[in-house]
């Protein structure tokens, strides 16, 4: 009896051994090490990109390829930390080398599949069959996938394995290192990396994507400590490193540069909390002063400005006002408008759209304010932004400008931290009140200044507006 046990036995091992294909143990193995694609039939990602933007040119959403065509690529996207899903993100090169002829692509790939990382390591080789698929944007990035002439569907897993043909070779992706006024909508779907970077200060000591106001996603403000830019980072709430506490230090961090699932604002996207290296304990962050928000509107006034005096699109003037272009072609103008982003009557704004600048940078500083002439000053406005794309506002102080626009760069100027300014996250219909920020903590003569930066480019050229400017006092 014991014999028939142990043979029963050894029968079921045997059993179960054959049953095992390979050493992925359960994942469906679809490397192919003897792939012979002919070399005519393997197109580029510039070349299918540009079929793209003809169909798009040509009134359509999509284009179906109808011809026996392969892309080879790299796969710079991992799901193994649950930061991506059901996708993958290939591009055209392992490397930076000859942008010029050949510049970095990529795409995202839509696929009706989970744990892909356990197929598709980071770094593979991988060649696309572009035979029927269609090709499109989901969430503002160019996506591959099945689907029609109107929408882009995903790859179903009984056919992505026909599709995606993996190779052996697993090559070391080097990120393009690129600062943040330099990226435009070609860097999307490639793997970038980000030099001499920090959380911004008020979102220090926040998780990834564990916060109670996270719900699919958590976005926290990356800021660049070269030049004063910011960036959202995007992390799953069902990635396994959500309720870690972002560094709070300065230093790398490299990603996916994409846009969030609405197509409002670019976005950063981890493979791993790896990914991060803020390592350097030295912030970049400004001077700051606050002495908070007032409970109260003193009954006095010592600056006001609705801007209804001035002239429809033409530079804001009067009043005391300095409007000092630092940088572009672009000033604040007088501004209005009754679509569905109104002005407030009339109103202030700075658009760099299309203007081709390289850099917009514009100043409109009020005129000066003694704070020792009377007690409880604050400042009240409004601001509101149309996209506002990788662009920001800020609203500064200084106590040490003497009035003269060739000294304004010479000045100390610092941030009124206490003041709410509308944020690129925010919805681009509403106008956002700054609070009544509180001034009486500070003494001596101040100016305060609303600092645009911008540019021509598509994914930083954002439009602020600003209105109901009133600095009180307590009678």
């Amino acid at each position: 009896m014991n014999n028939f046990f142990k043979t029963v036995l050894v029968l079921i091992i045997l059993f179960s051994v054959s049953c095992v294909k390979d050493d992925d143990y359960g994942v469906p193995d679809i490397s192919i090490s003897n792939l012979n694609i002919p070399q005519e039939k393997i197109t580029t990602f510039k070349a299918v990109k540009s079929l793209y933007e003809q169909a798009v040119n040509g009134g359509n959403s999509t284009v179906i390829i109808n011809d026996d065509l392969y892309i080879e690529g790299y796969v710079i996207s991992s799901d193994k930390s649950g930061n991506f899903f059901e996708e993958l993100i290939i591009q055209n090169k392992s490397d930076n080398s000859n942008p010029d002829n050949d510049p970095r692509l990529g795409f995202k790939i839509d696929i009706n599949v989970s744990s892909l990382s356990d197929t598709y390591q980071f770094g593979q080789k991988v060649y696309i069959k572009m035979m029927g698929l269609t090709i499109g944007e989901t969430s503002g990035v160019i996506t591959i996938g099945k689907g029609d002439a109107v929408n882009v569907k995903q790859i179903q897993a009984a056919e992505y394995k026909d599709i995606i043909l993996r190779t052996n070779e697993v090559e070391t992706i080097t990120p393009k290192i690129v600062g943040l006024a330099d990226l435009t909508e070609a860097d999307e779907n490639t793997l970038i990396q980000l030099d001499n970077m920090q959380l911004n200060r008020f979102e220090l000591g926040a998780t990834f994507a564990s916060e109670s106001f996270d719900e699919f996603d958590g976005f926290r403000l990356l800021e660049s400590c070269d030049s004063g830019i910011s960036l959202i980072m995007q992390t799953s709430t069902f990635s396994d490193f959500k309720s870690l506490i972002v560094p709070q230090g300065k230093g790398i961090i490299t990603g996916v540069y994409s846009r969030d699932f609405r197509d409002d604002f670019n976005v950063l996207i981890l493979n791993s909390s790896a990914d991060i290296n803020f390592e350097s304990n030295e912030r970049c962050d400004p001077m700051e002063i606050t002495c908070g928000i007032a409970p109260t509107v003193g009954t006095g006034n010592l600056f006001m400005e609705d801007f209804e005096s001035q002239k429809n699109n033409k530079p804001i003037e009067g009043n005391g006002w300095t409007n000092y272009l630092e940088a572009g072609s672009e000033p604040w103008e007088a501004w209005s408008s009754t679509s569905s982003n109104a002005s407030l009557g009339r109103s202030a704004r700075l658009k760099s759209a299309s203007s081709g600048d390289e850099s917009n940078i514009g100043w409109l500083i009020t005129p000066a304010i003694d704070l020792d002439a009377q007690e409880g000053e604050t400042l009240r406005f409004k601001t509101s932004n149309s996209l506002a794309d990788s662009s920001y506002m800020e609203v500064l102080y200084s106590l040490d400008w003497d009035g003269n626009e060739a000294n304004i760069a010479l000045a100390t100027w610092g941030v009124l931290s206490a003041a709410y300014v509308v944020k690129d996250s925010d919805s681009f219909v509403a106008w956002f009140n700054s609070g009544v920020v509180d001034l009486s903590c500070i003494s001596g003569t101040i100016y305060i200044a609303f600092k645009y930066t911008g540019s021509g480019q598509d994914t930083f050229d954002g439009v602020y507006e600003l209105d109901d400017i009133s600095i009180d006092y307590v009678e």
